[in-house]
């Protein structure tokens, strides 16, 4: 029997079956675990936050990628600028909360003090040989592409960010994402490995069955099926969406809003996707009645009904943009099996709760579909536990971006781990 957490790493990277999903060791070996954070989230692009989280000069954020604490502050010029939240002293953490406002970073062991630059300004009792300029914060890459920001920890990031951002510039600018705020966030704890957290994500297979709320914005064809199993009736409603897309994306692209699919989920390093789909119903939003859930617009739109756009990056983010909010999704891994999934609901910055929009209308689809994926993940990370579990064939009509994904991460592991490899 396999032993899943001495099984040595390059024999899982170079046997993986395509179109299967993966070995149990990956979904449940520390090792393992520990060459994701190495080779994937310390290697490429991750989704963080949004410039709502820091909107004025002096507010920072942190999070936290395996053992790298990192802090993110909007400087005094206006700004992005994320450093490791680390004092060049001893090495104590510097800002301890997830949102604060700050004059200057001042660690509170020995107070040594940072401008929001990152250059130190004040260290007392270091003797006339001390130099300030060369205990500076250490930098992290950051870039903020339309309003979502993005770090790398890697000395040298992808270079391929600037290709998506050129190409995803123009989809996302129209939600006027700077100019919006946080109406809520929601951290939850999934029982289970980052990657099942994802997989689940790239397919909706499974939302028939499980998302009565989630399907209610959606048409079902959108999902992917299978031609072969339709009826007659089935198949000229298949065929009707693929029309509605079709005409839908030539209309928004007519008044200038970019809509038609671009898809390098696994031929990029900073691999991605994106879309704008109608919506079912009075097809405004994601809501149980589709209609729009805040009053005032948050995107520059020439009608309310201009459907969802979706963008999702390798390896942890997916977003949903609508004419009156956006949601974003990012996923942090915590250990082998359990994963943090934060999701932020944003509105345009003007709104006012309980008079443009109300809180719980806002969330509720997502709120409701998070806790229903999140149950699903521990019933897949509980199964790769045992003996029975092998890898399974996905639908090549409904999982194929499930495929992509894991196609995209063996690549990230063989390029990083596996020199004989060839690599994007």
């Amino acid at each position: 029997m396999l032993d899943r957490t001495t099984t040595p790493l390059l024999s899982l990277i170079r046997r993986r079956r395509p179109n299967y999903s993966l070995e149990a060791p990956f979904y449940t070996s520390p090792e393992i675990f520990a060459a994701d954070l190495e080779a994937i989230f310390e290697q490429t692009w991750i989704f963080v936050g949004v410039e709502p989280d820091v909107p004025e000069p002096g507010d920072a954020m942190t999070v936290d990628i395996g053992a790298n604490a990192i802090l993110i502050v909007r400087d005094d010029d206006n700004e992005i600028r994320a450093f490791h939240n680390v004092c060049r002293h001893r090495g104590a953490r510097l800002v301890h909360d997830e949102k604060t406002t700050v004059g200057n970073l001042v660690c509170r062991y020995h107070s040594w003090t940072y401008d929001l630059s990152g250059a130190l300004i004040h260290a007392e009792h270091m003797g006339e040989g001390f130099d300030r300029k060369c205990h500076g914060l250490k930098p992290v890459h950051v870039r903020s592409l339309e309003g979502l920001i993005f770090i790398c920890l890697a000395e040298e990031p992808p270079a391929d960010f600037d290709e998506m951002a050129a190409a995803m510039g123009p989809y996302i600018a129209p939600h006027n994402i700077r100019e919006a705020k946080i109406a809520y966030q929601h951290d939850l704890i999934e029982p289970g490995n980052w990657k099942l957290t994802m997989e689940n994500n790239r397919e909706c297979y499974h939302c028939g069955a499980n998302h009565p709320e989630l399907t209610v914005p959606l048409f079902a064809y959108g999902f992917g099926f299978a031609p072969e199993e339709l009826d007659e009736a089935e198949r000229e409603q298949a065929a009707r969406y693929g029309c509605l897309v079709t005409d839908s994306h030539r209309a928004w692209e007519n008044e200038g809003i970019p809509s038609r699919m671009l898809e390098h989920l696994d031929d990029m390093v900073t691999g991605y996707r994106t879309e704008r789909l109608p919506l079912d119903g009075d097809g405004e939003s994601h809501t149980m009645d589709t209609k729009a859930a805040c009053r005032i617009p948050m995107g520059r739109f020439p009608s309310a009904k201009m459907g969802g756009l979706h963008f999702w990056t390798q390896p942890n983010s997916w977003h949903h943009f609508m004419g009156d909010h956006a949601v974003t999704f990012s996923v942090i891994p915590l250990d082998a099996e359990r994963s943090l999934l934060r999701t932020k609901w944003l509105v345009h910055k003007d709104a006012v709760e309980g008079v443009d929009y109300d809180l719980e209308n806002l969330i509720s689809v997502w709120m409701s579909t998070n806790a229903q994926d999140s149950e699903l993940v521990g019933f897949c990370q509980s199964g790769a536990r045992t003996a029975a579990y092998e890898p399974g064939p996905y639908s090549p009509h409904t999982e194929m971006l499930v495929e992509k994904f894991c196609n995209w991460y063996i690549g990230r592991m063989r390029a990083h781990f596996d020199t004989t490899s060839p690599s994007l």
